[in-house]
């Protein structure tokens, strides 16, 4: 499948300045992994980097009650009125991030697309490991359903992991036949093994794995929403987003792939830095406002 192509010469200049900056970030030496991710979980984002919220949208912090659990989400409404609902997970290798990492992207979305979002800090890893945050996001489409105000309209989108729950939250509520999203948003995805990486052992099971785990593995995707893909030139998952688009589209989805060239895994964190990140925004958006008219 051949992407849309997204392309503008700050991309690699900006990115090779943002990746610079990063790694001068001074890290947690002497600590080991677990205690390093707590503090890690801690640190607020940079507004230089992640950028402002939105003021347009109003917004509501929440608590969802859910069997055995209670998870924090935030809604970002442009209205009262009944509108389409959008859940979006941020990301953080199933082991980290936060919602208010990514509040330029759901505040912004949800102020130039005519939907209300819905952003959730479902469970993480080695606390949580699989299933527990792909079950948050199953329940929580269904708790949408049935106790938010909307026009019945739902999409679910995220961002790397987030991106990965939302696809397997859409092959999990087709494969057990129940309400299927109306659309799915699934920003550089991670939807397969990456044994290579420390988060790995932390989240996937160590024997049978899944395919709601790693969706690029289903032996069919058949009956899925429509699709919303994006990839990043720089991002050692590229080739997961571009195969499962082709996927997608293989088995009869409706599906558009969009590449933004010259930048890096997780641009949407940062569209301070990156302007591929703001773009993107306005994308989805864009998108969601065509999806929902």
């Amino acid at each position: 499948m051949t992407p849309e192509l997204v392309d503008s010469p700050e991309y690699g200049s900006e990115t090779d300045a943002l990746l610079k900056v990063l790694a001068d970030q001074p890290g947690y030496p002497g600590l080991d992994p677990h205690q390093a991710l707590l503090l890690d979980r801690e640190d607020l984002p940079d507004p230089a980097l992640a950028g402002e919220r939105d003021p347009r949208p109003g917004i509501e912090d929440i608590v969802i009650e859910l069997p055995g659990r209670s998870l924090d989400a935030r809604i970002y409404r442009m209205s009262p009125e009944p509108r389409p609902v959008l859940l979006w997970l941020h990301g953080g290798s199933f082991i980290g991030g936060h919602l208010r990492d990514i509040e330029y992207a759901t505040s912004g979305i949800a102020a130039d697309s005519n939907v209300t979002v819905v952003s959730l800090n479902y469970r993480l890893a080695p606390e949580n490991p699989y299933p527990a945050g792909l079950l948050d996001v199953h329940d929580t489409l269904q708790w949408i359903r049935e106790s938010l105000s909307s026009d019945g309209r739902i999409a679910v989108g995220g961002q790397s992991a987030g991106a990965a729950l939302a696809a397997g939250a859409c092959l999990l509520a087709r494969d057990e036949g129940g309400p299927l999203p109306d659309r799915q948003i699934l920003c550089y995805p991670t939807l397969d093994l990456h044994p290579d990486v420390e988060w790995h052992e932390w989240y996937f099971p160590a024997d049978d794995v899944s395919t709601t785990a790693v969706p690029l593995r289903a032996d069919s995707l058949a009956g899925l929403p429509p699709a919303l893909m994006l990839a990043a030139g720089r991002d050692s998952l590229r080739d997961d987003a571009l195969a499962y688009a082709g996927r997608l589209e293989q088995d009869g989805v409706p599906t558009r792939l969009v590449e933004y060239a010259d930048t890096m895994h997780a641009f949407l964190n940062f569209p301070a830095a990156l302007s591929a990140g703001r773009h993107a925004v306005e994308l989805i958006a864009a998108d969601l406002r065509t999806a929902f008219s």
